[in-house]
């Protein structure tokens, strides 16, 4: 019992000393995640929208995408960093998580376009409506909650993935994770309160995600 009580004493008295460095380091993993997931769902959606009507094209897109995910992180930051005009920091980190967070928001905007009663779309071309028509009028808007499920989905995603990204030495808080040094007497402070940092990064999120969802759909597609 009293060493449970010295560690939790440890804890804290590390926590009053260094919140300040763990608050920004949440904005700027915050900030980081957020941009990537920004790129992913304007590509993710446009290419849902380019290939959900036809076989191989989805298909081979699902496929690609789905590739990314199978790349292990710290292989694929090793990559990106070989590549100039990416090198060592944000960038590398940003493109890297801009391809995890592809998958889930193709996916659920192919489902979720391909999920649409045909019997609407098709009174809607009767009252004249043409193709773009159709589709940011009645398709977008009926496959919105699925859609967003996918973004939802990709940002949890990233943010344990963009934790790792402090490896190349991007920014957030796998900066005080990957900067433990081993056997020091910080170090399970130091990845403690990195990991605890995403969690309620993660939490945060999805809250947002939920009053996202409520106020922009509508109540009979809930």
């Amino acid at each position: 019992m009293p060493e449970e009580v010295s560690w939790y004493s440890s804890f804290w008295t590390y926590l009053q000393f260094t919140w300040r460095d763990l608050v920004q380091f949440a904005l700027e993993h915050a900030v980081i995640v957020v941009i990537s997931v920004l790129i992913s769902t304007v590509i993710g959606v446009g290419l849902g929208v380019l290939t959900y009507r036809t076989e191989r094209p989805r298909e081979l897109v699902l496929a690609v995408t789905g590739t990314f995910l199978t790349i292990p992180s710290l292989a694929l930051f090793t990559l990106l960093i070989q590549i100039p005009g990416l090198g060592l920091g944000a960038r590398s980190v940003v493109v890297a998580l801009v391809m995890y967070g592809l998958l889930p928001i193709v996916r659920n905007t192919i489902v979720g376009l391909r999920e649409v009663d045909p019997a609407i779309v098709e009174s809607a071309q009767g009252m004249g409506m043409g193709r773009a028509a159709r589709l940011w009028r009645i398709e977008l808007p009926l496959a919105w909650p699925v859609v967003l499920t996918g973004v939802r989905v990709a940002t949890l995603l990233l943010i344990g993935i963009a934790a790792i990204g402090a490896y190349i030495n991007g920014p957030g808080l796998g900066e005080p994770i990957f900067g433990a040094s081993i056997g020091s007497a910080s170090a399970l402070n130091d990845v403690l309160s990195g990991t605890l940092g995403v969690i309620i990064l993660a939490i945060l999120f999805d809250l947002v995600y939920v009053v996202l969802f409520r106020l922009t759909t509508s109540k009979g597609i809930r």
